[in-house]
């Protein structure tokens, strides 16, 4: 393992995830600030619509209430929502910590302390926190840990308190001590000699493993790697699924690759590798390394979504991808966002920061409505039904992906997106002694203090994804030279970047300026943005011999609404040809005529098609318009 990447006189930053060794350290939202363009209008919608939505919803569909309910003994009469429906209470207070923690507010720090004064109240004495288990009349505690999401829902209250913590340390609410009697009572109760089982949903470790480097406590890492290392050896029931459902087939440490749930498997593998470094053990973080790569390799789709199976939420096998049974959970990709983050600031590479853009773009910023308070569970890549609008009182099926709804039965993803989008800026840049790397393009400031008295500035002027120049001006610099170092994305072959030196080329990973910054100076990285045509695997049964484009690091998508037909009438004539115009992007495909058969099959026939000019859209905007078709790939 590396050594510890600042000099301990650096203060620790306001972030997710702070390891305490790795390449780069992150910098927080008191060292990098979101200032306009994409992300922030995104960051402000989700301060301004999504969590307050998310509130009035969790209290409307009595979720909060529940905890209100354990509080007076009248449980289990009147408790509302699934099992695991206080963890969703808990995401929330993790985006408002975090919402709190860039922009505070009078308000929102009132109905922060209100909900934790009702999560406190329902506390057990000895620590225990749930409100589906272990009074009178309910299952006894930890009797079903297949189900059950106990350890789970922990494990995101662990993470609004860490949230907290590095926001408000001096806060008097009371929540890190609910935190810290909930964790105190996990490793009394599952540490060694205790039960000797694992959570069926992973989210447990990575909590304990951050509340245990919020708090300065190595005995919730210890706990933590405890649950990685029994994963694997079946102390979970099987299910029809399998134990891979659960990641309990195979120890953490044997696995090829990311499988099962996706969601689980991603929180699992985010979770080691918080154990791989806190412990520095490289033979853990090799084997989640292994097994990312394998999963991205083959079992990811165009847009970085994951997870090919409805029924159980899965990964399917290699190259099992196909488009309209895509479920690619929008928590999946809040999850790989997660384990993505952490490999990079394990070991720098920059392929991690090329899929967390990917899957930022296409699958977090798509999962939200351009209202801010209607979301897609699943994102599919081919909508072959045109959906009915949801009724905005309503609560819908988890999986309806026809058009975004309000709210679901199970609505994990809602809250995991405001979490996201509220601490977007700890997921911009990084730093170590020498410098700092700015890993995703967005217009912001970024301010920071290398090693003592080495203390430098910048600010990130962009239009990006419209435009492909960054420029950076140098707004401090003091004591001596340091490094400005830029991601250039996979996709960017004949990027440049320009400074006091010159033009030079740009290869994709990583490029370097190093010098004694003067103030004013500016660095400017241009990335190519005409758009591509992209071809899928031959491997890829379901989209072989169809194409997608992209721009950028944006996937592109054919609507229904252009097309003036089925998109499934569309298909490609010759070799592709698009053009751009006023910004837009026109594709030339054939549309189908539409005949009606007795039998779907039998001698092969050129289509007869009618062909024009269509324009395609970015993929996280479809469904904005209403009901509609939708593809990503075009048949040739």
């Amino acid at each position: 393992m590396t050594t510890p990447i600042v000099d301990t006189a650096v203060s620790r930053p306001i972030a997710p995830a702070d390891p305490s060794r790795g390449r780069f350290r992150p910098l927080g939202l008191s060292e990098v600030r979101l200032t306009d363009g994409f992300w922030a209008e995104r960051q402000r919608r989700n301060a301004a619509a999504t969590i307050p939505h998310i509130r009035a919803r969790l209290e409307s569909e009595g979720w909060l209430g529940n905890f209100d309910l354990a509080a007076a003994g009248d449980l289990p009469e009147g408790r509302r929502g699934r099992e695991f429906s206080d963890s969703e209470v808990f995401k929330y207070l993790e985006a408002l910590a975090w919402e709190l923690g860039r922009e505070p507010d009078e308000r929102s720090e009132e109905n922060f302390r209100a909900v934790v004064a009702r999560v406190a109240a329902a506390q057990e004495p000895d620590g225990y926190v749930n409100t589906m288990f272990g009074r009178p009349g309910q299952a006894p505690r930890w009797s079903d840990l297949e189900w059950g999401h106990e350890l789970y829902c922990l494990g995101h209250l662990f993470q609004a308190a860490v949230a907290r913590h590095r926001t408000r340390p001096d806060a008097d609410d009371g929540l890190i001590g609910v935190a810290r009697r909930a964790a105190d009572l996990v490793c009394r109760t599952f540490g060694e000699g205790g039960i000797e089982r694992v959570c069926g949903h992973a989210e447990i470790e990575a909590g304990l493993a951050e509340l245990g480097r919020a708090l300065g406590e190595p005995g919730y890492i210890d706990q933590a790697a405890l649950f990685v290392e029994r994963r694997g050896h079946g102390t979970l029931a099987d299910i029809e699924w399998g134990r891979v459902y659960f990641q309990d087939d195979v120890p953490v440490r044997e696995a090829d690759s990311l499988r099962g749930h996706a969601v689980r498997a991603n929180y699992l593998a985010a979770g080691a590798v918080d154990v791989a470094v806190e412990r520095g053990d490289a033979d853990l973080l090799d084997a989640v390394r292994r097994q990312t790569s394998h999963a991205i390799a083959r079992r990811t789709y165009l847009t970085g979504g994951q997870g090919s199976h409805h029924q159980d939420e899965a990964f399917g096998q290699d190259w099992e991808l196909p488009s309209d049974r895509a479920y690619s959970e929008t928590c999946a990709g809040v999850s790989s966002m997660m384990l993505s983050w952490r490999l990079l600031l394990s070991d720098g590479s920059p392929d991690h920061a090329d899929l967390i853009e990917r899957t930022l773009y296409n699958v977090v910023a798509t999962a939200v409505g351009q209202d801010g308070t209607s979301f897609f569970y699943a994102n599919t890549l081919h909508q072959r039904v045109p959906g009915e609008p949801a009724d905005p009182e309503s609560t819908s099926p988890r999986a309806s992906s026809s058009l975004r709804a309000p709210w679901f039965d199970v609505s994990c993803c809602p809250p995991n997106v405001a979490r996201t989008f509220a601490a977007l800026g700890a997921y911009l840049a990084t730093a170590d002694d020498d410098g700092i790397q700015v890993h995703q393009y967005a217009g912001s400031e970024i301010r920071t203090t290398l090693r003592p008295g080495v203390t430098v500035g910048v600010r990130v002027e962009t239009s990006y994804p419209d435009a492909g120049d960054i420029r950076l001006v140098i707004t401090e610099s003091t004591g001596g030279p340091w490094s400005l170092t830029l991601r250039v994305p996979a996709w960017a072959v004949g990027a440049t970047i320009s400074d006091a030196d010159g033009t030079r080329t740009a290869e994709p990973g990583t490029v370097s300026v190093r010098r004694s910054f003067a103030v004013g100076e500016e660095v400017v990285l241009t990335l190519p943005m005409a758009p591509r045509v992209t071809h899928p695997h031959p491997l890829i049964d379901a989209v072989r011999g169809s194409i997608a484009v992209e721009r950028g690091p944006v996937v592109y998508a054919l609507e229904s609404i252009d097309l003036g037909a089925d998109v499934d009438r569309a298909v490609i004539v010759g070799d592709p040809e698009l053009d751009v115009r006023g910004g837009e992007i026109l594709l030339r495909v054939g549309v189908r005529a539409s005949e009606e058969a007795s039998w779907p099959y039998g001698d092969a026939v050129d289509p007869v098609v009618e062909e024009t000019r269509v324009r395609l859209i970015p993929y996280r905007e479809w469904g904005n318009r209403g009901p509609s078709t939708m593809r990503v790939w075009i048949p040739r």
